[in-house]
């Protein structure tokens, strides 16, 4: 007889697929927590980078690897592994597709990774013009990007063959769910495809004498605000649908997640001027507009609020618990399955409240480019995102490799996790209070501003140092399980946790597969927040400029 988790594993071909996407993932991983370490102590004016490495260099490869490379392979990872498990394992065309897009991503990160270590492509991980990097950093670029599509095109053509073979059915949750996420990042890097293939890289060639800035940094951000809920949605994917299971509860609503997810989907993407709301060359009623877009956001993230902590109370109530709080205390805190995304969590309510700030117009004039952002973006992803994919990869490493999460690494996974929070209060509540002080950001000079100002900023500067410090050690210790659990960890049979909805006679209403209504509205609501500004831009801004090369 077979085991019955044997029936729900994935499919080791498709295992090895994911695998390699984790490799990946975790070097960058390696690599870019070094590089913030030696940023943090840099800024913190009591260390000098040795051997004539420049700050911009090291902050580069900080912002490339952990922004984009770390969250790419480790999501596109993931979302094969939960293709395969909910929709069945991958045909050999859909393997192949995915292994294609595996190897354009990989040849595209050397590449760039190779001219930033090269000290000719120190652009930040933003890489804003007039700044010029070596054309070869934007040709990698490029290949991660169409990389990319190519690793979402085998899921897609998975989704699309389980709807061939069970007509009228609603697809399974986490298969949608990878769907929704795959479609955005398609959608939203046509923007940075755009700028890089039309403009960056012709320019960077001496094809084109200038670049049109404000075009470039308008098609970035086009990218850019998506980009942040293309790494928050496995994250929201886990929280919805993988917690229920390890919890001991049920989905508070199959149909509730699905609606969040195409919201995202809807207003995640023509929001990108909210980024821009200084800069000159944009009419403010587009920026108002975008604004506005931008909270309707909020909606569907209390929808997801409102549904994890129903998830948590029925769970803690079904286990006997009374009271108002009373279900806190039943949760299963020394399961590191729960507790590491648990406290990413509870991080993204100061997150969220930070993005508020930061997309308000008046309350964005007094952050705005100071390191209060970054600290922002080290509570979502280098928090909430961050530590929920550490969370996944404590069970799905050992799924994937046929092994087990043992106690001792469970025990280590959950140390880990409040290491990092630990360091994470240092590091960004210092880059919090500093930004409201007038830090800036992305400068490696502690006197910027003058001596006075600069006086204020050193204890919350040493603050970073510390906290850096201490995630670093976070970063170790991820390393150590993952290692473990890829390669010595006792050979066994790890679950791939996947929830059920209370209520399963209700199945999701099947509007939610109409993609022709829901790409529909998302191409209207691009065209209507972008024509006629994008039109604008181009008749009225600036001659464009020359550049200044990095190297």
């Amino acid at each position: 007889m077979v085991n019955s988790m044997a029936k729900i594993k994935v499919d080791p071909r498709d295992a090895k697929l994911s695998m390699a996407h984790f490799y990946v993932a975790f070097a960058a991983l390696a690599i870019g927590g070094l590089m913030g370490l030696l940023q943090t102590l840099v800024r913190s004016g009591k260390f000098e980078l040795p051997a004539g490495i420049g700050y911009y260099e090291v902050l580069t490869v900080h912002g490339v690897l952990m922004g984009l490379v770390l969250t790419t392979f480790f999501i596109m990872g993931f979302q094969h592994a939960a293709v395969s498990r909910t929709a069945g394992t991958y045909s050999n065309a859909a393997r192949r597709t995915g292994w294609i897009g595996f190897w354009v991503m990989l040849a595209g990160t050397a590449m760039a990774a190779t001219m930033i270590l090269l000290n000719q492509a120190s652009v930040l991980y933003t890489f804003y013009a007039p700044l010029q990097a070596h054309w070869i950093f934007y040709l990698g670029l490029t290949f991660v990007v169409v990389g990319s599509w190519i690793d979402g095109v085998a899921q897609i053509m998975m989704y699309a063959k389980w709807r061939k073979n069970n007509p009228g059915k609603p697809s399974p949750l986490l298969t949608f769910m990878s769907i929704i996420n795959t479609v955005l990042w398609i959608v939203a890097t046509l923007g940075v495809a755009a700028t890089v293939l039309f403009q960056l890289l012709p320019w960077s060639m001496g094809l084109v004498p200038t670049v049109n800035v404000l075009v470039s940094r308008t098609l970035f951000w086009y990218f850019g605000h998506p980009l942040v809920y293309f790494w928050l949605l496995p994250a929201y994917m886990c929280w919805y649908a993988v917690i229920p299971k390890v919890i001991g509860g049920k989905i508070f609503s199959d149909s509730l997640a699905r609606l969040s997810f195409i919201l995202f989907l809807l207003f995640s993407i023509p929001v990108g001027f909210h980024h821009q709301l200084t800069e000159p060359g944009i009419d403010p009623a587009w920026k108002f507009l975008q604004v506005i877009l931008t909270f309707l956001v909020v909606i569907p993230s209390l929808m997801t609020a409102f549904s994890l902590f129903a998830t948590f109370e029925r769970a803690g109530r079904a286990k006997g618990a009374t009271g108002l709080l009373g279900w806190i205390k039943v949760l299963p805190w020394g399961d590191a399955r729960f507790t590491v995304p648990f406290i990413g969590m509870v991080a993204f309510i100061p997150a969220g409240a930070g993005g508020i700030v930061n997309a308000s117009n008046q309350m964005d004039q007094v952050v705005h480019n100071t390191i209060w952002i970054t600290g922002h973006f080290h509570l979502t992803l280098a928090t909430s995102v961050v530590l929920t994919f550490f969370g996944i990869s404590y069970w799905l490493v050992p799924h994937l490799t046929g092994r087990k999460l043992t106690k001792a690494m469970n025990k280590l996974a959950i140390i880990q996790a409040w290491i990092w929070f630990v360091g994470m209060v240092f590091m960004s509540g210092a880059m919090h209070l500093e930004g409201l002080l007038g830090g800036p950001r992305r400068s490696a000079f502690s006197t910027y501003g003058g001596a006075k100002q600069a006086a204020e900023w050193i204890p919350y500067q040493i603050a970073q140092a510390v906290g850096g410090s201490i995630l670093f050690i976070g970063i170790i210790l991820v390393l150590i399980i993952f290692i473990n659990l890829a390669f010595f960890a006792p050979k066994g049979e790890e679950e791939f946790p996947v929830g059920e909805a209370e209520n399963t006679e209700e199945a999701a209403p099947m509007v939610f597969e109409n993609w022709k209504l829901w790409l529909g509205l998302t191409a209207a609501l691009i065209l209507f927040a972008y024509t006629i500004p994008f039109i604008d831009i181009i008749q009225n801004s600036p001659p464009g400029v020359k550049g200044y090369k990095t190297w």
